[in-house]
């Protein structure tokens, strides 16, 4: 037993742990959780905790379906919503097969083989998330959502909802050890950011998950709803996850050069490159939902065109120059992906198309100076701004060709995600909504 592990054990019982709740997420992001009393702790260390994967989202099938969940000790903390008295601890699990092999199928482990590979040329990868999301009033069956306030970005609101929420939720994060950078009002009624602290790739993913947990338990709390879908209202921005992106060779930023235009090194201009040749490619995973796509093609920031800009909010990545004498710092901003996406897939997928045009010396196109948005088709098309996917299927079709993602993603994680997101689709195609009654009901 290692150290790591000797700590656990002695923290549950100094702190009178009552339940270990062991996390993993299946192949779509939804967090699972199995609950073990402290007596099972040295047997999971050692073994592992089996369980049906053929029950979970593309985990397994059913004729190969007992798994093991074995918990991480580095991610050991203690669940502050609990209560001190006999409370609950939490730890994010590797899954892995009977004969003691990682689980090929799972994203924890996806994003850890796609870590190794960036570790074999030299790089650490580290991610720092702009979470968004909504803040509504209790859920009405039937009733459109209500958002909590009208303020909009950066708006200061004397005893405000918001306030008082992100006051209580970070000081909840900050106490699971995740630190929080920057938390404000966003444009859209109810919608509020926090942003977390740097952290390398699987820390920032496995925060992630914790976040959104910790700030659904704060809602509930306070009698409240949060939500991270993409697109809940119509009328009012979506949620994005834009986060910034850089490697480090051992404590060098590889991606700086003081020399160099915007401070860009050679690598950071062809891990640009590569995130704008496979963006279409990796937009089906980074954007998984069918409500992702009316997030990405309505406006309000939203990036729809593959095209990168120092520091132009209308592109798909953006070069950040808020400090521009600090080398550590110089990063890219990929801001596509949404709050909801899985974050194992999501930066596995950037990271990979990142390495590639590092591996294959893809050259950077020139920047977009104007606002992408305001240019006509003509314009974009001449300049060679491609679009991305408008739907989910259009993004399923683009992906399936895709040797990058199936590669990264590995066959398993690949097919199922493949299988769902048509499955998807097709449900949705079915659908006939409010606004086709209201607009042809009545006259045809």
């Amino acid at each position: 037993m290692d150290k790591q592990q000797e700590y656990v054990l002695r923290s549950v019982e100094e702190r009178d742990i009552r339940f270990i709740r062991l996390w993993f997420t299946d192949v779509l992001g939804i967090l699972k959780s199995v609950a073990i009393a402290p007596a099972e702790l040295e047997n999971a260390f050692s073994e592992g905790i089996g369980f049906d994967g053929s029950a979970v989202e593309g985990l397994t099938r059913v004729y190969e379906s007992d798994m093991l969940a074995k918990p991480d000790p580095t991610t050991y903390q203690v669940l502050p919503w609990r209560g001190e008295r006999q409370g609950a601890a939490r730890m994010f699990c590797d899954i892995g097969l009977p004969d003691g092999e990682p689980a090929l199928s799972d994203p924890r482990q996806v994003l850890k083989r796609t870590l190794g590979k960036a570790s074999e040329q030299g790089f650490s990868f580290y991610i720092h998330p702009e979470i968004e999301f909504y803040l509504f009033k209790p859920l009405e069956e039937g009733q459109p959502p209500k958002p909590v306030d009208q303020a909009g970005y950066f708006d200061n609101v004397p005893r405000g909802t918001a306030h008082e929420f992100r006051r209580t939720a970070i000081t909840t994060l900050e106490e699971m050890g995740i630190s929080v950078e920057f938390s404000h009002h966003e444009a859209g009624p109810g919608q509020n950011e926090i942003d977390l602290r740097y952290a390398d790739a699987l820390t920032a993913a496995d925060n992630i998950m914790t976040f959104r947990t910790a700030i659904k338990e704060v809602a509930l709390e306070q009698g409240l709803y949060a939500s991270f879908m993409p697109k809940p209202l119509s009328y009012a921005p979506g949620s994005g996850m834009h986060s910034h992106l850089s490697l480090f060779e051992g404590d060098r930023n590889a991606f700086h050069d003081p020399a160099a235009e915007l401070g860009l090194s050679t690598v950071a201009r062809q891990f640009m490159a590569g995130l704008l040749k496979h963006a279409v490619e990796i937009t089906a995973v980074t954007n998984q939902y069918v409500n992702s796509y009316k997030r990405l093609w309505g406006g309000a920031e939203a990036p729809s065109y593959v095209c990168w800009g120092s520091n132009n909010r209308s592109a798909l990545v953006r070069v950040p120059i808020h400090k521009p004498s600090k080398g550590p710092s110089t990063r890219v901003e990929y801001r596509a992906v949404d709050s909801a996406a899985n974050p194992y897939l999501a930066f596995s997928v950037m990271l990979a198309a990142g390495l590639k045009g590092i591996e294959k010396g893809y050259d950077l196109p020139d920047g977009a100076e104007d606002d992408v948005w305001e240019l006509s088709n003509a314009e974009r098309k001449t300049m060679g701004y491609e679009p991305l996917p408008s739907s989910l299927a259009e993004a399923v079709a683009i992906m399936e060709k895709s040797e990058l993602v199936a590669e990264t993603l590995g066959e398993n994680v690949f097919d199922f995600f493949l299988r769902n997101k048509r499955e998807e689709w097709t449900g949705y195609r079915a659908q006939v909504t409010p606004f086709e009654l209201e607009r042809h009901l009545g006259v045809l």
